[in-house]
């Protein structure tokens, strides 16, 4: 017996076999069942492959169990998003095949088809692949089958034979079994012995090689030097190794990954992540390299660099202390300063907050700050010793200055003002917690310095400022239509998501509004300004603090209150920047000629009367696209709900979102709803609670 759910219940269903062999179930002509959501072991043209991380959704191939058994195998083919995306074929949970990386072109190991046939299309989003499908042609008839043997094989249909033709079978050879020459080994098919060791490695058991058992792989023939003595053998031309233990970083050149590679002593090898117009982005493996193929003519353009000892790339004893000795004395000075500077954090850190935080929140461990140090002298040069023409913004922490380093890279100085009383915690938080983050829709940053009193941060600049420049402007506001204000709501929700679900730490900003929406010279969306974030465990749902910090408009009732936060905290403030956005009004200090209610309870108003599209900026009016204006003040009043309960998490607001055919909750009552008096319509007046040790930024 087989059964399933259908998406609602239906009154009239009918069920039809399509010309595309989709059996659907249907209700008045809408399909409320299809199989083709529920893939076995063959994909058909319109069917999907898919992993998509905002709805859940997630399909795979599921071999037979024999030729004449199709109950589930052991066999699954699936997408796999690990840095960069896969397809991957596992037997009983272990990899038995993998196409090797998407490097923005193709799949490493499967090569180009001439053919439009075989053209798969490839739906990305911020390089995690959300499904692969081929539309439907009906001037063609071709099937992807996962066999019972592990076996993927593509077929067309020959209507001169009426039968099915093989036209591919992956794996092709056994150079793609998964792991077929152990670790640091290279397999070609056209060698005679297929596996070789990598330069600089030799057979970890050499009995097992002279029986063509090369499971065992290969070891170091020599140590690696971490103190200057490494170098790096390219090997041109190969599937890279999987990615068990990587880093990875797509802003960076291959040069800058190659240096950044010699300071970790984990590093063995690096590559460009894509190889597409010259290759960009840094890849970087942090343990055995394992499953490498060789293709034939070694004529592509996927390159590897293995960390080898100076000895091993040709170098003599003195030609390798030499170039030992030069940088030895820098690493050491180096060293010793980022050391220093880290005491003298902590120090000053103990002496300030001796008395409000335990002596193990005061420190800033050095392992944590996975970025470079700056030079006070590198930032005076670059910032025309801090001059006032440089000044690009101001906030609690002190000021930001636009500077140029000697690469000519531009950059944003976010100095310590020495009078902030809110800076050292939030210097601390910024080097220890973003410095982890890596994500298209946080802003990026590069380094920190710490040298006597001094106290920075280094970000990548961003040309077009805060969202707050555009949105609250009478003239900006202009520049930003519908589309792209839909596109900045997306990139806000898209990394709210990534702090709260998708990052190796669980972060709770605690300060999101639209001054801390940074956007670039294309009008992405970067979050920034992380100094009031907190971490969560992974399974701690909320915490409460005395010390109360934030910004009026856009704390959450029981933060403010209670002094209660937690990732529903984060989703109020979401709520309240969307609404901001649509309206091009500030929510603190809103005013209304028939009311006296904050923009929450605008809209609130508005939408039990029915009139919702009223709250929308004028501006737009030629630009926007009706429903997605609606289901963003809908799921914007959903985000505002008075209680943390009600409201939605972050992967049901992506999916929200980006889903015009989803049905949406009705919203009730959103926080803070009342009428203000009216001496209370201006940003100075005070609002109607008090808070013990409330500090407003």
């Amino acid at each position: 017996m087989w059964s399933a759910s259908p998406s609602r219940q239906a009154s009239r269903p009918l069920v039809r076999l399509l010309d595309t062999g989709n059996l659907v179930v249907v209700d008045q002509e809408d399909t409320i069942w299809q199989g083709f959501d529920h893939p076995t072991d063959t994909l058909l043209p319109g069917m999907k492959l898919e992993d998509d991380l905002h709805s859940g959704v997630k399909t795979n191939l599921t071999s037979w169990r024999s030729l004449d058994d199709p109950s589930s195998g052991e066999f699954v083919f699936r997408i796999k998003n690990l840095g960069l995306p896969q397809l991957v074929i596992f037997n009983g949970g272990k990899t038995f095949y993998r196409s090797g990386t998407w490097n923005g072109l193709q799949f490493s190991s499967i090569p180009s088809s001439p053919s439009s046939v075989f053209q798969p299309h490839l739906n990305f989003s911020n390089e995690w692949l959300i499904s692969i499908t081929r539309p439907y042609d009906s001037s063609l008839f071709t099937r992807l089958k996962l066999d019972a043997s592990g076996f993927i094989q593509r077929s067309t249909m020959s209507s001169r034979r009426d039968a099915w033709t093989p036209a591919y079978t992956y794996p092709p050879d056994k150079c793609e079994e998964y792991g077929y020459c152990g670790p640091h080994a290279v397999c070609s098919i056209d060698r005679v012995q297929r596996c070789q060791c990598l330069k600089g490695f030799e057979p970890a058991s050499p009995n097992d090689w002279d029986l063509q058992d090369w499971s065992g792989g290969c070891r170091r023939a020599e140590p690696l030097d971490c103190e200057g003595g490494d170098g790096f053998h390219e090997v041109r031309g190969v599937k890279y190794p999987d990615m068990n233990k990587f880093w990875l970083n797509m802003s960076m050149s291959l040069h800058e990954c190659r240096a950044e590679c010699l300071r970790n002593c984990n590093c063995t090898a690096y590559a460009n992540a894509y190889v597409a117009n010259g290759g960009s982005g840094c890849l970087m493996w942090l343990g055995d390299l394992l499953d490498i193929k060789q293709f034939i003519g070694a004529d592509s353009n996927q390159n590897l660099f293995i960390r080898l000892p100076i000895s091993e790339l040709g170098g003599t004893t003195n030609e390798k202390e030499k170039r030992r000795r030069q940088p030895k004395v820098e690493v050491i000075s180096v060293t010793c300063g980022v050391i220093l500077a880290c005491f003298i954090v902590g120090v000053v850190l103990l002496l300030t907050r001796r008395k409000r935080q335990p002596e193990s929140d005061s420190k800033i461990n050095s392992e944590d700050q996975e970025l470079q140090i700056f030079k006070f002298p590198t930032l005076m040069a670059a910032t025309n010793g801090f001059s006032r023409k440089n000044l690009i913004g101001e906030g609690g922490f002190g000021l930001v200055y636009k500077g140029k380093l000697f690469t000519a890279e531009e950059i944003a100085v976010k100095r310590l003002s020495r009078t902030s009383q809110q800076g050292l915690k939030e210097f601390k938080n910024e080097v220890t917690l973003i410095a982890k983050l890596q994500h298209r829709n946080l802003v990026r940053l590069l380094g920190c310095c710490i040298e006597g009193e001094e106290r920075m941060l280094v970000y990548e600049y961003l040309k077009n400022k805060s969202l707050d420049y555009f949105v609250f402007d009478e003239n900006q506001r202009k520049l930003l239509t519908w589309p792209k204000r839909f596109d900045i709501i997306m990139g806000i929700a898209r990394g709210l998501l990534y702090l709260h679900q998708d990052s190796r730490l669980k972060i709770i900003h605690r300060d999101l509004k639209t001054s801390n929406i940074l956007l670039d010279g294309d009008l992405n969306t970067k979050i920034s300004d992380f100094g009031l974030a907190r971490i969560f465990g992974e399974d701690q749902c909320n915490a409460k603090t005395k010390r109360v910090i934030g910004t009026y408009g856009y704390m959450a009732p029981e933060y403010a209150f209670d002094g209660n936060y937690s990732v529903k905290s984060d989703v109020f403030a979401l709520g309240v920047i969307l609404l901001e956005i649509v309206s091009g009004k500030k929510n603190r200090g809103f005013d209304h000629c028939d009311h006296y209610y904050s923009l929450l309870g605008h809209a609130w108003l508005l939408w039990k009367e029915g009139n919702i599209l009223e709250l929308m900026d004028e501006c737009l009016s030629n630009t926007l696209i009706e429903s997605q204006v609606k289901r963003c003040i809908h799921v914007g009043l959903l985000c505002v709900q008075k209680y943390a309960e009600d409201r939605p998490v972050m992967s049901s607001i992506v999916s929200m979102l980006g889903s015009d055919g989803e049905i949406l909750p009705d919203p009730k009552e959103p926080g803070f709803f009342g009428e203000r008096s009216p001496s209370c319509r201006t940003v100075s007046c005070q609002e109607t609670f008090t808070i013990t040790e409330l500090e407003a930024r």
